[in-house]
């Protein structure tokens, strides 16, 4: 297609076609097409691009196939579910199946602990997390408004949340320095500065356990969310989606659980979840939302007649999460599987100098590579990452795509591959680094010599000089003898 047909094609779409708002100029989505156009594979392309910019959770594929194979009938798709097909593919209320709804609360509370109840007429489903927090942005804020994020925080959201809507991400900013936590202070530095932007804050994202850190917010920081939000009596939307994948000390701590200890209005605060990432499910396409606010539920519950959950779906999905001893063995299961992985990947990385910021959740590890920067600038992020794609073939995502405001960090994520996979990217890490390394010191040892070189020539020179003007101003010298004025 010429320019000129393209111009034509564009003029004829309307402005959300054609802005970018989605996000997909970005080097985490450029990571995922270096991917596409080749591939790892152990045997037909070993040399291709390993995907580690992807946070799936396939560790626990084996558990789910057990459990499909002994419960036939939980599939409307198999001669033993066959007789429930029609009732099932059937139109169905976009409320949900009353069982689906029923499961997931359960499943929700499990979860966390069994130390909080959700009410399964409060269960909002949607097209994934994505589509859930579309349509929180569109009942809670009107185009130009913003939600306060913490730094550094998921590409997606640049997509989830203002493409369609208008609304606006305003960064609250934290710092390496303190483990990238959420302070009060940093809340409420960016709400100040969204005022003298003129742009007005009508809620905060908040993501626990955070992607990309890893790590899961403390009970202290999560009161002063409440307590900051309540204050300036804006909306709290809380992306939970990987609750279950907490693997270590300290434990999650739902939102849910911190509104019966601080003093609020409930009908501010808002719960994301999916089973995209605690199950393994992304391609079910399982979001919800959980509202306390009354208005929301109802007001979410009808745009979500735009992305529903199939109800083939629902059903399968309401089986296997009412089989109580099939979920704690998940849960354990998946918590413990974690664990190793993590532990074995960290531990390779610091083999190799690596250092990644403590965490305890999540499919990912916040990996710190300032040290081999060329300068501290999100320029020279780009150029590593470049090197890391074509030179190491492994996709891994920049902190700049995620808003990170000091260079030098990646997330990398770990549970969407099997061992041999690991093992391949981690030698893969290991060559690399170490031949950089290898090519900084040849290079720090090839200034030093010329350097050396440079003193020693100094040296020489100054001594010559000295010499020089020795000969000129002693009186011993060859010039003051009478044999030299002899012959002038």
């Amino acid at each position: 297609m010429d320019l000129k047909s393209m111009r034509q094609q564009t003029q004829i779409l309307s402005k959300i076609a054609t802005n970018d708002g989605h996000g997909e100029n970005s080097a985490y989505f450029d990571g995922w097409k270096a991917y596409d156009n080749n591939p790892f594979h152990p045997k037909h392309n070993p040399q291709g691009v390993i995907q580690m910019g992807l946070a799936e959770n396939q560790l626990c594929f084996d558990l789910i196939k057990n459990w499909v194979l002994n419960n036939p009938k939980a599939s409307i798709c198999t001669p033993q579910g066959a007789e429930e097909f029609k009732d099932i593919a059937i139109y169905q209320d976009y409320h949900g199946l009353p069982e689906f709804r029923t499961a997931v609360a359960r499943f929700m509370e499990k979860v966390r602990g069994d130390t909080v109840k959700f009410d399964p007429d409060r269960i909002v489903m949607s097209g994934g997390a994505t589509g859930a927090h579309e349509i929180l942005a569109f009942c809670l804020v009107d185009p130009g408004e913003a939600f306060l994020v913490p730094t550094p925080y998921y590409p997606g959201f640049d997509r989830d949340l203002r493409w369609r809507t208008g609304v606006q991400l305003y960064p609250v900013v934290c710092e390496s320095s303190n483990d990238f936590k959420v302070t009060r202070t940093a809340l409420e530095s960016a709400y100040k500065k969204a005022q003298e932007d003129n742009i007005r804050v009508k809620g905060l994202l908040i993501n626990n356990p955070s992607n990309p850190l890893g790590t899961v917010l403390d009970r202290d920081t999560l009161h002063d969310i409440v307590r900051f939000v309540n204050d300036k009596n804006i909306h709290l939307v809380c992306d939970e989606i990987y609750a279950a994948t907490v693997f270590s000390q300290p434990e999650f701590i739902s939102i849910a659980q911190i509104i019966q200890e601080v003093q609020c209005n409930p009908d501010r605060i808002h719960i994301v979840y999916s089973l995209s990432k605690d199950l393994g499910f992304p391609g079910f396409r399982v979001g919800i939302i959980y509202s306390y606010n009354d208005a929301v539920v109802s007001c979410a519950r009808k745009m979500s007649s735009f992305g529903l959950v199939s109800t083939q779906t629902q059903h399968l999905i309401a089986a296997m999460l009412s089989d109580k001893e099939f979920v704690e063995n998940f849960i354990l299961e998946s918590s413990e599987r974690l664990r190793k992985r993590h532990e074995s990947f960290t531990r390779g990385l610091a083999q190799v100098g690596i250092e990644t910021l403590k965490s305890n959740g999540g499919l990912f590890v916040w990996m710190n590579l300032r040290n081999l920067l060329k300068e501290p600038t999100f320029a020279a992020e780009l150029e590593l990452w470049k090197m890391i794609i074509n030179e190491m073939k492994l996709n891994v995502s920049p902190g700049c795509s995620f808003h990170c405001q000091e260079a030098g960090w990646f997330r990398v994520c770990f549970a969407n591959m099997d061992d041999e996979t690991m093992r391949v990217a981690l030698m893969r890490i290991r060559t690399s680094v170490l031949q950089w390394k290898g090519m900084e010191a040849a290079a720090a040892a090839s200034a030093k010599k010329q350097k050396q070189c440079r003193r020693n020539l100094k040296v020489s020179l100054s001594f010559r000089r000295g010499l020089e003007d020795c000969m000129i101003s002693s009186p011993h010298s060859p010039m003051n003898s009478p044999l030299v004025q002899a012959t002038n």
